[in-house]
């Protein structure tokens, strides 16, 4: 069956290609499977709704599994003059008859079915996803714990600041990474209503149930609004600002790393599976996926831009700029998330730190000023007069050369204040109050606590969708195994 009834011609081959490029047959099989997945739920509603007969349900069903269990190879070289899915729908109308085939389309469109489909390779790509950004985060914490009394200098102004160590760094990197975590997981609530049912844009007049079709999918509800349905694809660019707030956040650790990791720095060391050589100078140990790594923010931010420019403007009800132009920048934009996250977590694992040479930092960088002026206002001296005294000591030391503060201030300066004899070690430990380091404990339980959390709602939200395939699958071999299933 040729045409739509209406039309008569087909678009040019050239221009074809321009509009649905040219699949390759994995590309094809990855679409087809989700259509698959509704396709089955959508007839075992119509079944049950009355609207075809199980005969009809089951030959489709049956027809269409084997197609699957093909891999799809009938349909590759088949022509596609208006996209996938016709092509598709006519194999199996040409395979059993209008009668039959032409059923499948009951009560839906292209339109809320290709919205069901993305919706459902969006909530495919979260949950996964999902699963690796959470091994960012436990890395983060296993480190942090293994290097909480590792005293490195941090810097401000790319200037040695105060004394924390090594994992507390991480740790504050990991409650950054929570956010992003958090915000990906408030954009996926938009994942969890079914469009199908939605029509082309404003329902249909026919009885069909589409709280069943979203139960047998996994979703937690049908759509209460076709034209919402149809229009959307803010839960996709949600989904992709969280990414990409998340690459910037790797992107900015990073940075760091590749700094620490210079020779100039030697914080930290990364092993030779980590780096890469030059080819023309032999000494060179480059932490080149560093590099990669700072560049992701670019490609997702980007995606994001491209995608939203796309929207902007477009009317708001089934629009080709949305629903196919966008979400082809925003699966370019997540795929830059996805490169992100896994060359994360072989970095945080692979960075060693070099205790001797953070330390010797720490103290050559005066970085224990501030806790010495703190100790001065304890004793009953105003704060900006202890912060000159103290600054005029550091003045002294460098300018000699030393790292001895207690030789550079008035006779007895430091006496009866505890840091006659610093250990940096001690210092941060002091440092218990506003969120300083000596507050380990606290924020990493609560750190802890919040990735135990994500991962109960991944999971949670997985054994929902596999629970809902389990009931699909039931309903489908209900549907084959009837004595007229096969008619």
């Amino acid at each position: 069956m040729s045409g739509t009834g209406r039309l008569v011609a087909e678009i040019s081959p050239r221009t074809r290609q321009v509009v649905y490029g040219e699949l390759t047959p994995a590309e094809v099989a990855a679409e087809l499977e989700l259509m698959v997945r509704v396709d089955q739920a959508h007839l075992a509603m119509l079944a049950a709704s009355g609207l075809i007969s199980p005969a009809a349900a089951g030959s489709l069903l049956s027809c269409i599994a084997e197609l699957s269990e093909q891999g799809f190879q009938p349909l590759f070289g088949r022509p596609a003059p208006r996209g996938l899915y016709l092509m598709y729908e006519g194999y199996l109308i040409d395979k059993l008859g209008p009668d039959i085939g032409g059923v499948l389309h009951t009560g839906r469109s292209r339109n809320d079915l290709k919205a069901c489909v993305t919706t459902l390779r969006l909530r495919d790509w979260l949950l996964d996803f999902g699963e690796q950004a959470a091994r960012v985060k436990a890395g983060l914490l296993s480190r942090a714990r293994a290097y909480r009394s590792v005293v490195m200098p941090i810097y401000t102004h790319y200037q040695a600041a105060m004394p924390v160590s090594y994992g507390y760094y991480l740790l504050g990197v990991a409650l950054a990474v929570e956010r992003d975590l958090e915000a990906l997981a408030q954009a996926a609530a938009g994942l969890r209503s079914c469009p199908l049912g939605a029509g082309a844009v404003a329902g249909t007049d026919l009885a069909i149930d589409p709280a069943l079709t979203a139960r047998l999918l996994g979703f937690s509800r049908g759509n209460p609004h076709a034209l919402d349905a149809i229009a959307s694809r803010d839960a996709a660019l949600r989904m992709l600002g969280a990414v990409s707030g998340l690459t910037i956040t790797l992107s900015r650790l990073a940075s760091d790393l590749q700094l620490w990791s210079t020779a100039e720095f030697g914080f930290i060391q990364f092993p030779d599976r980590l780096v890469g050589g030059s080819s023309a100078m032999p000494q060179k140990r480059n932490a080149f996926l560093l590099e990669h790594l700072k560049a992701k923010p670019g490609q997702a931010i980007g995606a994001w831009t491209a995608a939203a420019g796309m929207m902007a403007g477009a009317p708001f009800s089934n629009s080709i700029e949305v629903g196919t132009e966008a979400m082809a920048s925003i699966w370019q934009g997540l795929r830059a998330g996805e490169q992100a996250v896994l060359l994360s977590q072989v970095l945080i694992s692979g960075a060693r730190p070099v205790p001797e040479r953070m330390a010797e930092r720490a103290e050559s960088g005066f970085t224990a000023a501030t806790a010495i002026a703190n100790r001065l206002v304890s004793q009953g001296m105003p704060f900006r007069s202890a912060h000159h005294l103290v600054g005029d000591a550091v003045r002294r030391a460098v300018e000699a050369g030393s790292t001895k503060l207690a030789e550079f201030g008035p006779p007895g300066w430091l006496d009866g204040i505890g840091l006659t004899d610093l250990d940096l070690g001690e210092l941060v430990a002091s440092q218990r109050y506003g969120g300083g380091p000596g507050d380990f404990e606290a924020p990493f339980g609560q750190a802890c606590a919040s990735w135990q959390s994500y991962r109960q709602w991944l999971g949670d939200w997985r054994r929902t969708v596999e629970e809902s395939a389990v009931e699909l699958d039931t309903a489908v071999r209900s549907l084959l195994s009837r004595p007229d299933g096969a008619g």
